[in-house]
């Protein structure tokens, strides 16, 4: 059934047409309800600066669309994927749209931000209304060139047909489309009706990224620019006191070094150039305060025991449940720090002149980035134009620019266009890193039942936003206290890839496992008769919903086939909402030389509609294999504030032949869409320690697991 309803925008902010001087209709909207009142739009398709609308349509005479997008891509696809949500609305046939990634001005842009797989999601009723809209304005002209009903007309793939069946192509009817007004009611498509949403589409940049086209930050070139090499405290809590740049400046190509805040920037002609003469300086340090993870593991403990932590939430009497139990169940996880290590490292480029500062580079935050350089050069805003290219990479990394800033500042002082690029050491070493985490978990067993629940959170920096409370078990346990306690370090920290929930999903999915295993239930069945309780729930708090949850439960346990496997093939289970979405995993794991290999990973997903199902599937299966490799060997540390790694001869990645086979299944219902980017990982790590322990009879409780299993008497 369709559904005919009102854009609930002002018609004259959410969506301008104009006829391009060149032939054809631009139409601008107003994506995520980001652009100014009085926008004016303009006349020909080279003068789109962006300054107003979030993104544009163009309709060529004959009938081509192209979709400027302006979201930034990280490989999360929605540069596919949000065009396809216009199109299909739009009605027109997919092979005749083109995308491009628009250069974007972001001072009047108010949410262009990758980040917590929020772009769908957020988008999906305003693009969808958009390419309605915008449907509806070329039937209307059609109506009006034929003199009939506008409701006796349809529109399929870019053709509009009358009731005598004459045809007419968009095309046709741009111009005077781009005269009328903006209607107030349309109709949006009934789902089940979609032609485009919901089925494989390849990458739109796909052609580019294996021909080696230009699309990353790395690929841009411009005029006369230099490359800067930054030399960075070797260690963090060092000051800068004094360096000698006598053969730096030898280095054949080194045209300038710069001292910038407690930095040294190494200007060259080339990027080999910059990095030789970086590493030919000299440079003195002084130490101030210098951490150690042996000595972050004994304050994140002494945090866990004490009493100064915060509530995040209490149910109930968590202190009492636990006197009337027959048993309290108490566990400690603890997760390291962790690097982003994006294969294409940080990079920017900017050219600082006194009419403006032009910006271009990999961005998941284009419009804060702008606002921070602004502050940092005493300019104003609109002074700053910021492009953005294609990431190879962002985890989060991406969100916090500080490497945009400092091309900027470079570039300021030099007074000249610079690219900084970092080394992988630099981007090893100089980033913000996942904080190292512990939790304690205790839970409380009455009568063959989870009575009390008590979880602690202890961070270096605070986990991102802190623990998230209102996830689950939120509203499945009566009696259940949350609190969070952190510790403010000088090592740099920040989002990674499912912030919070990354380390949180394997340490309460293995704890619950254990639970399992006390009250001598299924492992699933446990989690399905906790979901009963939450699933008619009044408390509003609660985020994730327990039907969905269900639902995506049971069709892993078909899908997987649990407790059917063969003889020597072990699984374990995990399940975990977060970005609004519901994921449940099984693993399963085979001992080779009595050393546990990860066979294949069946994941379950209910993240609603899906878009593009071959993005959709290769985002859950990044996500598990991602979740795996770091759980299972991905380790850093800390000695005198320095990292004891700064490249992968060091760092251990998950390597292909331990990949194992990722099946994908997602569940069918014709909800919006919700986030796929993050949530793939989080139950990963806690599917595979499940699955180990039914190997092994091992539980672990630290990550990464590789240590605990190399050193185990079980493994010899």
């Amino acid at each position: 059934m369709k559904s005919k309803i009102n854009t609930n925008f002002s018609r004259r902010n959410f969506l301008k047409t104009s006829v391009l001087a060149g032939g054809g209709m631009l139409i601008g909207f107003n994506l995520l309800t980001a652009c100014k009142k009085d926008a004016v739009m303009p006349v020909d398709i080279k003068n789109l600066n962006f300054n107003d609308f979030n993104a544009y349509i163009k309709i060529s005479d004959e009938g081509y669309v192209t979709i400027y997008s302006t979201n930034p891509e990280i490989g999360q696809g929605v540069k596919t994927s949000m065009p396809m949500i216009i199109a299909e609305e739009l009605d027109v046939d997919w092979s005749k749209v083109n995308v491009e990634q628009a250069a974007l001005d972001t001072k009047n842009f108010k949410r262009q931000v990758a980040g917590g797989s929020q772009s769908i999601r957020a988008s999906w009723d305003i693009l969808r209304q958009t390419g309605a809209t915008a449907k509806q304005m070329l039937v209307n002209a059609a109506a009006a060139k034929w003199k009939v009903d506008a409701s006796t007309l349809k529109a399929s793939k870019g053709i509009i047909t009358n009731a005598k069946g004459d045809k007419i192509g968009y095309g046709e009817v741009v111009k005077e489309a781009a005269l009328l007004e903006v209607p107030e009611n349309i109709t949006l498509k009934d789902i089940k009706d979609f032609t485009i949403v919901g089925n494989d589409a390849k990458n739109v940049d796909l052609n580019k990224i294996i021909t080696g086209k230009p699309l990353f930050g790395l690929d841009y070139k411009a005029g006369n620019v230099l490359i800067a090499s930054v030399l960075r405290p070797p260690a963090f809590g060092q000051k800068l006191v004094s360096f000698d740049d006598t053969n730096a400046k030898a280095v054949h190509g080194v045209s300038d070094v710069i001292k910038f805040g407690n930095k040294i920037a190494v200007l060259a002609s080339s990027t080999w150039a910059a990095m030789k003469g970086k590493k030919a300086l000299t440079a003195q340090w002084k130490d101030k305060k210098l951490e150690s993870t042996e000595n972050h593991d004994k304050i994140l403990t002494k945090i866990l025991d004490g009493k100064k932590l915060n509530v995040r939430r209490e149910d109930g009497n968590v202190k009492q449940a636990f006197a009337n139990a027959d048993k309290v169940i108490e566990r400690t996880y603890h997760s390291p720090f962790l690097p982003h290590n994006c294969l294409e490292p940080m990079n920017f480029y900017a050219d600082v002149t006194a009419d403006k500062v032009h910006l271009v580079g990999p961005i998941q935050t284009p419009q804060w980035t702008v606002n921070r350089v602004a502050k940092l050069l005493k300019r104003k805003t609109e002074d700053i134009h910021c492009e953005m290219t294609r990431m190879g990479g962002g985890f989060g990394r991406r969100l916090y620019g500080d490497f945009a800033l400092e091309a900027a500042e470079i570039s300021s002082l030099a007074n000249k266009p610079v690219k900084v690029v970092y080394s992988r050491e630099d981007d090893m070493t100089a980033g913000r890193y996942k904080p190292s985490v512990k939790y304690r978990i205790a839970a409380s067993l009455k009568d063959g039942k989870v009575t009390g629940y008590h979880l602690k959170e202890a961070a270096i920096n605070g986990n991102m936003y802190g623990l998230i409370p209102n996830f689950f078990p939120a509203g499945c346990i009566p009696n259940l206290k949350i609190e969070t306690g952190n510790y403010k370090s000088n090592i740099t920290t920040g989002a990674w890839r499912a912030p919070y929930t990354n380390f949180l999903a394997y340490a309460e999915q293995s704890f619950f496992d254990e639970l399992a295993v006390e009250l001598n239930v299924d492992a699933i069945q446990l989690r399905l008769d906790l979901l009963q309780n939450v699933k008619n729930t009044t408390d509003k708090r609660i985020e994730y919903s327990g039907q969905r949850m269900e639902d995506t439960i049971r069709l892993v346990k078909e899908k997987g086939n649990w407790g059917k496997t063969p003889e020597g093939v072990y699984q374990g289970f995990a399940a975990y909402y977060s970005h609004n979405t519901h994921v449940a995993e099984i693993a399963e794991i085979v001992l080779k030389d009595g050393f546990p290999v990860i066979k294949k990973v069946t994941a379950a997903v209910d993240c609603g509609v899906v878009v593009n199902p071959t993005g959709a599937m290769n985002q859950v299966q990044g996500g598990v294999l991602d979740g795996i490799g770091h759980a299972m060997y991905a380790d850093f540390s800390f000695k005198n504030g320095k990292p004891d790694a700064n490249n992968f001869d060091r760092y251990r990645l998950i390597r292909m032949q331990e990949t194992p086979k990722v099946e994908v299944h997602f569940v069918q219902n014709n909800l919006s869409p919700t986030g796929l980017g993050e949530p793939g990982l989080p139950p990963a790590g806690g599917a595979v320690a499940n699955a180990i322990h039914a190997a092994l009879g091992k539980r672990l409780y630290k990550q990464p697991f590789i240590k605990d299993l190399q050193k185990s008497s079980v493994l010899g």
